[in-house]
C-alpha cells in the first residue's frame, strides 16, 4: 500500500474556525474558573498589604513623627493613624508647622506640649507641605480611623497668601500633594493633570495594593519606580533593599533646612496679596476639614497660626489681621474651641510661619495656660 494512502491529516485552525496565531497558545477559563481567579486576586490585594504590616516594624509614640522622606506615602499615614488612635492622646494635624520643619522630634509643638502636660498627651500628625486642599483629602481618604478623638488643627494662613498658594489661580500651577486634591468635583483650575493621572489617583485611593506598592517605591527605593532604580544599579538586587527598616523621624528634610532666625537670613519684609476669605479656595477645603472630622465624632480644636507679623508690611499686617479676625469669627460661630496666639518674638521665627525650637516651646506655654484647651483636654 503506499505511504502516501496512509496519511491522517488534521484539519487545519482557519477550517475549524480557529485563529491560527493562537492556535497553540490560546486557553480558556469557565466562568467557574474565572470567578475563582478573581476571587485570588481579591484576597491578594487585600492580604500582602496587611502582611507586610507584621513584617515591617512600628512604633508610634507622643515622640514620633512622620519620616520627611515618606510624606507622600499616604499607605503610611493611614497605617500611623490606626496606630495613633489607640489611646487617649490628642492628636495634632496641619502642615509644615505642625511637623516641624526646622526642628527635629523634640523641638516641635507636640514635645513642647507634653513636656508642659507632664506626660504623653499629644501626638504629631503633620505632615510637611500639607496645605488645605490636600489635607482635606488626605483626612477623607486615608484618616478614617481618627473618628472620636480630641484633635488639634493649625489654621495656617499663609495658603491664602497668594492667589498660586491658594490654588485659585486660573494659570496652571504646580503643587504639593496633588494627588490628594479633588481630581473632578470641585474643580480645581491650575490644577491641569491629565485624564488618567486624575483617573490613576482615584483608583490609588481606593486599592490599598496600589498604595502599598506605592510605599515600598517611596520607602525602600527612593521614590523611583522598580525599573528606573534596577537601570541605576544594574548589580544590585532588589530584594535586599526590602530590609524593613522604616526611616527616622528624626531624618531632616532635603536640602537640610537653615533654622537660623529669619532676620539672620536677611530675609525682608513683604506685603502678600492676600485672597478675600469668601472667594479662597484654601479656607473652604480648611471649613471642609474641619466639619468632616467633627462629622466624625472629633472633638475638634484650631490653631490659628503662629503667623510671623514682624515679616509684613504695614498694609500686609492689616490684611492679615483683617483675616485673622475673620477666622476667629467663623470659629466662634460654629461654636469651634481656637486659640489665636499673640506675635511670638521676632527670632522665634524661622520664616513667615515656621517658629524655631525655641518659638514652638514659647508657643506651647502660651497653649498650657489657655482655659479653652484646657477645658478641651479634659473632655
Amino acid at each position: 500500500m503506499d505511504n502516501e494512502h496512509l496519511t491522517l491529516s488534521k484539519p487545519s485552525a482557519a477550517a475549524s474556525g480557529a485563529d491560527p496565531s493562537r492556535a497553540a497558545s490560546e486557553m480558556r477559563l469557565s466562568p467557574r474558573q474565572c470567578c475563582a481567579a478573581l476571587a485570588i486576586v481579591a484576597v491578594l490585594v487585600y492580604v500582602i498589604p496587611q502582611a507586610w504590616q507584621r513584617i515591617e516594624p512600628l512604633q508610634v509614640g507622643a515622640g514620633y513623627r512622620i519620616p520627611y522622606r515618606l510624606g507622600n506615602d499616604y499607605w503610611h499615614y493611614e497605617r500611623i493613624c490606626r496606630a495613633a488612635v489607640g489611646g487617649d492622646q490628642t492628636l495634632l494635624i496641619g502642615d509644615s508647622v505642625i511637623w516641624g520643619h526646622y526642628v527635629s522630634t523634640r523641638g516641635t509643638l507636640s514635645h513642647y506640649l507634653n513636656e508642659q502636660a507632664g506626660g504623653e498627651r499629644f501626638v504629631n500628625l503633620g505632615v510637611d507641605g500639607v496645605h488645605p486642599a490636600a489635607l482635606a483629602g488626605l483626612v477623607e481618604h486615608y484618616g478614617g480611623a481618627i473618628r472620636g478623638r480630641r484633635v488639634i488643627v493649625n489654621c495656617n494662613l499663609l495658603w491664602i497668601s497668594s492667589p498660586r498658594h491658594d490654588l485659585s489661580t486660573d494659570k496652571e500651577a504646580t503643587f504639593n500633594h496633588p494627588t490628594l486634591v479633588p481630581q473632578f468635583s470641585p474643580w480645581i483650575s491650575c490644577y491641569q493633570a491629565s485624564l488618567s493621572q486624575r483617573v490613576g489617583a482615584i483608583v490609588g485611593r481606593r486599592l490599598p495594593l496600589l498604595g502599598w506598592a506605592d510605599h515600598l517605591r517611596i520607602a525602600y527605593f527612593d521614590s523611583e519606580d522598580l525599573v528606573t532604580w534596577t537601570l541605576q544599579r544594574p548589580y544590585s538586587n532588589p530584594l535586599r533593599a526590602l530590609t524593613a527598616a522604616l526611616p527616622s523621624p528624626d531624618e531632616p528634610p532635603s536640602p537640610p533646612p537653615d533654622a537660623r532666625p529669619w532676620s539672620a537670613k536677611g530675609i525682608t519684609p513683604f506685603a502678600p496679596q492676600w485672597v478675600p476669605l469668601d472667594e479662597s479656595v484654601q479656607w473652604q477645603f480648611f471649613q471642609r476639614t474641619v466639619q468632616l472630622l467633627r462629622d466624625r465624632g472629633n472633638q475638634v480644636f484650631v490653631l490659628v497660626g503662629p503667623f510671623n507679623e514682624h515679616l509684613l508690611t504695614e498694609t500686609g499686617l492689616r490684611g492679615y489681621a483683617e483675616r485673622k479676625d475673620q477666622v476667629a469669627r467663623w470659629l466662634a460661630e460654629q461654636r469651634i474651641p481656637h486659640y489665636v496666639p499673640p506675635p511670638l518674638e521676632s527670632d522665634l521665627y524661622a520664616d513667615a510661619s515656621h517658629p524655631t525650637a525655641a518659638g514652638y516651646a514659647a508657643l506651647a506655654r502660651l497653649l498650657a495656660v489657655q482655659s479653652a484647651l484646657q477645658d478641651f483636654s479634659r473632655r
